[in-house]
């Protein structure tokens, strides 16, 4: 273990920007604490695939300590963070201990925003931030098509076998997209009363084009693999309600329209961890529309230069725009944060945080996806194979590599999920959901 007169580093969230920043400490002479609420990192970005059964939880998540156990200068805590004193350079967990810190690093991330509707809609649009979020997704999806098998009535059905997306980015394309080869390439054959192939899926955007952060040809590119998957892609519509059987819509014009269905899925925005407004009120640090900590240069807080925030909690302006919530992000600040640590020791000047884009990818279904990397856009094959060896890569450990490259290869030769299973209690919106009865004739 470390000695207790070296620098005390403790990091807040074991995400991409709290782990980068914990292994990129692995040789610092300094005692490293990371805390996390949960006993593992999890690989966001391949959360729809647990939503639709094409991975299992365990393949996109790694414990943190096993990750971290040959550091010999890192300690893993699991916990909530829910209050520091900066005056005493001490953060408070749930349960009451106090853990103290020369340096803190707060990478929380954020959760899921329904602009002002969240005690109304969140039961009814789940998001897709956390394992269990996608093992609720999952179940949802998977009720639908066993209550479409026992109803006889058609309008009900296709209640039942549509699907509303909210939200056109990266999350909602990849979501739609998985959906749309479920039900057309996975599941045709193994029900008799329907046929999934009817599947209706919606992905519902208020802008005028999906994928904004991407250019226009590849926003198009992705509208049209969508629509090859049988997803209906709108534009410049908002969700104005949403109840357990519909979900209501309203376009440019101001025309509403009520679409039945008994799932909908967000993916339309996000808002920082609510630990943000904690460290706002404690550190007297500014906060964005969206709850975000404005960093400085070196991304540490205003008048404490030993209080640093990165990944999606943090706001760092870059060509006077903020930075995207991305993992690439999340990994170069943590990295950062490490360095000014060691250049702050020898006391070295620190050069401001400069996020170098690698490129951003979206996949959109069985060999189809988009890339802008650099002055390069291009889509189809070339582009989800780059996308399948760039999420190969950042998976944390040989074994989860190993795993999602095996189920992978499997599912793309003989297009079968093998992790569609039904766990767990339905909830309360589920368990209203009346089924047909069964005839005992059949």
């Amino acid at each position: 273990m470390s000695q207790p007169s070296q620098p005390r580093v403790v990091i807040v969230g074991g995400g991409f920007g709290g782990l980068y920043t914990a292994q990129a400490l692995r040789k610092a002479p300094a005692a490293v604490t990371l805390i996390d609420r949960r006993n593992f990192h999890l690989f966001q970005p391949l959360l729809y695939q647990v939503a639709t059964g094409g991975l299992s939880p365990e393949d996109i998540a790694s414990p943190l300590r096993g990750v971290l156990k040959r550091q010999k200068n890192t300690r893993v805590l699991t916990g909530k963070v829910a209050d520091l004193d900066p005056a005493r350079g001490v953060v408070r967990l749930e349960d009451g201990a106090e853990i103290g810190y020369d340096t803190l690093v707060i990478a929380t991330g954020a959760h899921h925003h329904y602009f002002g509707r969240d005690d109304e809609w969140s039961a009814l649009a789940p998001g897709l931030k956390t394992i269990e979020d996608a093992i609720t997704i999952r179940r949802r999806v998977l009720l639908a098509f066993e209550a479409a098998e026992r109803e006889p009535d058609p309008d009900r059905r296709r209640a039942l076998l549509t699907f509303v997306i909210v939200g056109g980015g990266p999350t909602g394309v990849e979501l739609a997209g998985a959906l749309g080869d479920l039900a057309r390439h996975t599941l045709p054959g193994e029900f008799r009363g329907f046929d999934p192939a009817e599947t209706t899926i919606l992905l519902v955007e208020g802008l005028d084009r999906i994928l904004t952060g991407f250019p226009p040809g590849l926003s198009q590119a992705a509208a049209r693999s969508l629509a090859g998957l049988g997803v209906q892609v709108r534009t410049g519509v908002m969700v104005t309600d949403i109840a357990a059987d519909h979900v209501m819509v309203r376009d440019a014009a101001g025309s509403e329209t009520r679409i039945p269905t008994f799932t909908v899925l967000w993916g339309a925005g996000v808002r920082a961890s609510s630990l943000g407004a904690v460290v706002a009120q404690r550190t007297g640090a500014e906060q964005d529309r969206a709850g975000r900590l404005v960093v400085g240069p070196d991304l540490s807080l205003a008048g404490h230069p030993n209080i640093f925030v990165i990944g999606d909690l943090a706001h760092f302006q870059q060509d006077g725009e903020p930075l995207p919530g991305v993992a690439q992000v999340a990994m170069q600040q943590g990295q950062f944060v490490a360095d000014v640590l060691r250049r702050r020791r020898a006391a070295q000047p620190v050069p401001p945080f400069r996020y170098k884009d690698k490129g951003v990818l979206a996949v959109i279904g069985r060999h189809e996806a988009v890339a802008d990397i650099g002055r390069l856009h291009f889509s189809g094959l070339p582009a989800w194979l780059i996308w399948v060896f760039v999420h190969i890569n950042f998976l944390i450990e040989f074994d989860n590599k190993l795993k999602v490259m095996t189920q992978w290869g499997w599912n793309y030769v003989t297009r079968r999920q093998g992790a569609r299973l039904i766990t767990g209690e339905a909830e309360p919106v589920w368990q209203q959901l009346p089924l047909a009865p069964l005839d005992p004739a059949e």
